[in-house]
């Protein structure tokens, strides 16, 4: 997706029927898009238009400022540009990265990216814990991963304008452009010096779910929990029933996350019916829990689950749900880390605001926000020269485990 973030979108009655661990799911996407997956609970509506305590903010000093820059000001004033740019600047105020207004223009991106067609660089962004602009995983083949992107680099300027104090959207706004351009990023990584890196955009459009058969071992690849995941992952599963596949190696790797219903389909692919897959929870208090449909079709199948950093998201709650209920081992590296949940609001202009309001528990009761999920076996990432010669230690790893339970 492009320029991604990363989030989950979930699906609830009464609420607006999408569901994303980054909407500007787990992860905005760049693609350059960032799509943290599993976190966003897309939202109700009919947004509550005034507080219900009588706590409603005065404006009265708001107004004076608009009074005076209107009476002073040597220029033309877009009414709705300034609108839009004060509760961007309200909810900005709430000091959470997750937390957004999203005017008409970035709203309808931000659909765009669920959808799994954008323009862009072929990345997903998310933030790190000092509020840098980072790299959560590049698509690959797509612009960013033939750069040489790589999960956690920073993005520190954009055509030479520096991103410190953008949000991850207004990051991804100005890496999209049209097809066939450039942008320019300056990266920096580790303690080494930052460096430029010029990429040219170009359409982003990937199916959410591949697979194919290895004899008896089928493997499951899901690039983001999209629109098309569900149907496709069902698919698989019934290919792999009918070829008589004896167990299964799903790959969530630089999986930024999603619509949180994909990622309780998925899972549902494995668990019995009523079996926990995720649970809400603000503070102390569950306040929701999402349970397995029963739609098992790979159930009893030995399987392995891949994992990295760039993992995130509705691939974690996936991860996190298979492991805590006995189905699956984890390969990998520790995931990046993102469970929070936001709620979508549909506001009648068509703009859309996001609010962080509760974290992701695994069945087990593991925190999954800035925590992320540690395999059960650690294999690092494919090296640069390992990746080249299309050697990939982890997905051998999970064959060998795999092999010694069949």
């Amino acid at each position: 997706m492009e320029e991604r973030a990363n989030t989950a979108v979930h699906e609830k009655a009464g609420r607006r029927g999408r569901s994303w661990p980054l909407k500007r799911i787990a992860v905005a996407m760049v693609v350059a898009a960032l799509f943290f997956g599993a976190g966003v609970v897309v939202g109700r509506d009919n947004p509550k238009n005034s507080a219900s305590d009588g706590s409603a903010l005065n404006y009265s000093s708001v107004n004076q400022v608009y009074n005076l820059l209107k009476k002073d000001f040597d220029g033309n004033l877009n009414q709705t540009d300034l609108i839009n740019g004060a509760k961007t600047g309200l909810v900005n105020a709430a000091g959470d990265p997750y937390t957004e207004f999203f005017n008409p223009a970035q709203a309808k991106t931000f659909n765009e990216e669920l959808s799994g067609s954008i323009t862009g660089i072929g990345a997903e962004l998310g933030t790190d814990d000092s509020n840098n602009i980072v790299i959560v995983s590049p698509l690959a083949g797509y612009p960013a991963d033939k750069a040489g992107l790589k999960p956690k680099d920073i993005i520190s300027a954009i055509n030479g304008t520096a991103t410190s104090g953008m949000s991850v959207d207004e990051v991804v706004s100005k890496i999209r452009g049209n097809p066939g351009t450039k942008v320019t990023l300056t990266i920096t990584r580790g303690s080494a010096a930052a460096f430029n890196v010029a990429i040219t955009r170009q359409k982003i459009t990937l199916p959410s779910v591949t697979w194919h058969e290895d004899g008896s071992i089928g493997y499951l690849s899901i690039s983001q929990f999209t629109s098309d995941t569900s149907g496709l992952a069902q698919k698989a599963a019934q290919e792999f029933k009918s070829k008589g596949v004896k167990g299964v190696v799903l790959d969530l790797r630089n999986d930024p996350g999603g619509y949180l219903s994909a990622a309780v389909d998925v899972s549902s692919l494995w668990l019995k019916q009523g079996s926990t897959v995720v649970s809400e929870r603000r503070g102390a208090t569950i306040v929701d829990t999402e349970y397995a449909s029963g739609n098992n079709l790979l159930a009893g199948l030995p399987t392995v689950v891949l994992i990295n950093e760039g993992s995130a998201s509705a691939s974690e709650i996936t991860a996190g749900a298979l492991r805590d209920n006995g189905i699956a081992t984890l390969i990998g590296t520790k995931s990046f880390g993102k469970g929070s949940v936001q709620e979508v609001e549909n506001l009648p202009d068509g703009s859309e605001l996001k609010i962080t309001i509760a974290r992701w528990y695994t069945p087990a009761g593991k925190n999954i926000d800035k925590q992320g999920l540690t395999p059960d076996v650690s294999v690092a990432d494919p090296t640069s020269d390992q990746a080249k010669a299309a050697q990939d230690p982890q997905k051998d790893k999970a064959y060998q485990v795999l092999q010694s339970k069949l």
